[in-house]
This record gives structure tokens, C-alpha cells and sequence, in this order.
């Protein structure tokens, strides 16, 4: 079988005809598998959705309970057929319940990974190598000049700056599902046991965290405590809330950004930022292509970011690549929680 008879780039996303879904499709579907909950991936209104309990969770936080006309909970390893395809869900390591899926049929296997990296995170099952014909690849770090530092060095600059300035407050910038739990477990990995303050958009996805066993430490609400209280102190906010009023209710804030486009000073000038943490999700440039290497895949597919770097790199291992061109996925809930929606709690 081809790979184009199995999966089929269309304007709605990844389309599998045989088996009669899609994959991460941005616009209203009959049936879609979902690799992993933020806001470019799952959406609301398909008709069904299958994808691991987690990101049902999630996306039932974010969305409501109808977000979609049935559910269907897959757990990593297991298989589900579909009108003669079978699909396989793998761990993506790219926050909670993220997914790569399997799709195979006829002798092809297709690997659609969704937003993936290849780094330990203690918030996330670690991401599994799956070998196949065809991988589909993100590419949203897909330049040289990406290569992410140690994680646990990018917590220990916020946590000297906090050392240094005792009286000012500490606002980290970070997407509220999976960067912000994993920046607070790096925290606590380096020893800093004090309470850690949310943002209201903060707060409904880090509970669900801890409801599955991820340990955080104390968290707190911030928006009852008062100025006086927070020098010294650290919170988690949405990174648009950095520009916004609710910023003054803190004391002399230092402003931190956790994010992979802070290698890019002039993105963290652009953010107002004074302390960028080049903190990632995501597979850097040579996380991206040892992972295609070793995927064994003959042709890459490649979906958002700098495709076109990507591809050229894969035509001069002799590989067979392409660019997708799909509309719709990008930089995920760098808006979430903004203005009143965020104080009340809920992540949009």
C-alpha cells in the first residue's frame, strides 16, 4: 500500500479514507483521533474522539462535558481497528497523556507524533521510539540554532534571581497545560520546597496533575494574597498575563518566560521578559533528527514550524520528505487565561 492510500494530508488535517477518521483535524469531524490536549490539536464539536484517558480529561476540562458526541479511552500499546486499519497509541513525552499514533495497514505503517520530545520529564510518560515507513514530524524548533539547554541550569538562574531579590516576586510565563506543571516539578527537583503560586488559569490543569500523581509540592491560589505577601514568592501565570494589569499586584516583579523561543532574544524583548528560561515541550533540532533517523522511516512528512529547514536536512540523508502545509497548529494556549476568564479558573 502507499502511504498516501493509508493517510491523506486535506484542509480538516491528517485524513485516514480507509479507516474513516482523521488525526488532530482542525475543523469539525465524523471521527477524530487526538494525539494530545492543547487548544491546536483537540478541538471541540467531532462527532466521536478516541485518544488516552488523559487527554479526554483534558480536553472535558477545557471544553466542557459535550465537547463530542461520544468518547473512546485508549490506553498506550493498545490497538484499536478501524474498517480494517489499526491504530496504536504511544507515549509522545510531551506532556500529559500526549500520543503518537500508529496507523497501519497493508504492510505500511504511518507514525503521526503529534508534538513530541525525546528529554526525561517527570510530569509525562516518556517519549517511545516507534519504527515505521512513514513518520510525520513537528517541526516547531526545526532550525540549528534550537538546541535546548539543560533544563535544570534554566531553573537555576530563576532561583538565584530569587535569592538575589528576596523582596520582589518572581512571575514565570509558561502554557498552562504541561509547561507549567513541568517547570514547577523542575523547581521542586532543585530543593524549593515553599509554596508556589497560581494564576487562576493555572489552577484547574495542575490539580488534575496531582490527581494523577504527579507531585507539585504546595500550591496556592494567588489571587487572594496580598502585595505585601509576595515578595520573595514565585508564580505560575499564562504567558499573556505577563503584559497585563493583573501583573501589578505583585511586588517588583522579576518577569521569567519558560519557553524554546526564548533562545531568540529578540521574541523575549518582544515579551517584555528580564529572565528567559529556554525551557521546551518540544524536540529540538537535534532531538528531531535523531529521532527521524532512528524511526527507520523512508519519507518524513513534516507539519508546523520551520518545515522547510526540516525537509532540505532529510533530502541530504537521502531521505524522501515533504512538507504538509496543514493550517491550524502552532504555538499552543500562549493566550490561555487571560483577563477575568483566567481569575476564575478556568484555562479556556
Amino acid at each position: 500500500m502507499r502511504p498516501e492510500d493509508l493517510l491523506l494530508p486535506t484542509p480538516s488535517g491528517v485524513c485516514c479514507k480507509p479507516g474513516g477518521f482523521y488525526i488532530d483535524p482542525t475543523r469539525p469531524v465524523d471521527r477524530a483521533l487526538i494525539t494530545h490536549g492543547h487548544s491546536d490539536h483537540a478541538r471541540a464539536g467531532h462527532g466521536a474522539v478516541l485518544a488516552t484517558q488523559e487527554t479526554l480529561d483534558i480536553m472535558r476540562l477545557r471544553y466542557g462535558n459535550d465537547f463530542a458526541g461520544s468518547t473512546q479511552a485508549i490506553r498506550y500499546g493498545e490497538t484499536v481497528t478501524l474498517n480494517g486499519v489499526t491504530a496504536t497509541f504511544h507515549p509522545a513525552g510531551h506532556v500529559l497523556g500526549s500520543a503518537q499514533i500508529a496507523v497501519e495497514r497493508g504492510g505500511c505503517r504511518i507514525v503521526a507524533s503529534g508534538d513530541y520530545k525525546n528529554v526525561p520529564d517527570p510530569t509525562c510518560t516518556p517519549f517511545e521510539l516507534v519504527p515505521c515507513d512513514v513518520f510525520i514530524t513537528e517541526a516547531t524548533f526545526g532550525l540549528p540554532v534550537f538546541r535546548h539547554p539543560d533544563p535544570d541550569a534554566e531553573i537555576a538562574k530563576l532561583l538565584h534571581s530569587v535569592t538575589l531579590f528576596p523582596e520582589r516576586a518572581h512571575l514565570v510565563g509558561a502554557y498552562s497545560l504541561g509547561k507549567a506543571q513541568r517547570v514547577i516539578a523542575l523547581i521542586r527537583k532543585a530543593g524549593y520546597r515553599e509554596p508556589i503560586y497560581l494564576h487562576g488559569a493555572m489552577e484547574t490543569l495542575s490539580r488534575y496533575y496531582l490527581a494523577k500523581g504527579i507531585d507539585l509540592g504546595e500550591l496556592r491560589p494567588v489571587r487572594d494574597v496580598k502585595k505585601t505577601e509576595l515578595g520573595g514568592t514565585i508564580t505560575l501565570c499564562p504567558p499573556s498575563a505577563l503584559k497585563e494589569v493583573w501583573s501589578r499586584r505583585f511586588p517588583d516583579p522579576v518577569t521569567a518566560y519558560a519557553s524554546g523561543w526564548m533562545r531568540v532574544r529578540a521574541r523575549a524583548r518582544q515579551s517584555l521578559v528580564q529572565l528567559p528560561l529556554v525551557i521546551s515541550d518540544h524536540a529540538d533540532w537535534d532531538g528531531l533528527r535523531d529521532t527521524i533517523a532512528a524511526t527507520g522511516a523512508f519519507e518524513i512528512w513534516v507539519t508546523h514550524g520551520q518545515e522547510d529547514a526540516l525537509v532540505h536536512w532529510c533530502s541530504t540523508q537521502g531521505l524522501k520528505a515533504r512538507p504538509l502545509d496543514i493550517v491550524g497548529y502552532g504555538d499552543e494556549d500562549e493566550t490561555d487565561g487571560t483577563s477575568g476568564e483566567a481569575e476564575a479558573g478556568n484555562p479556556a
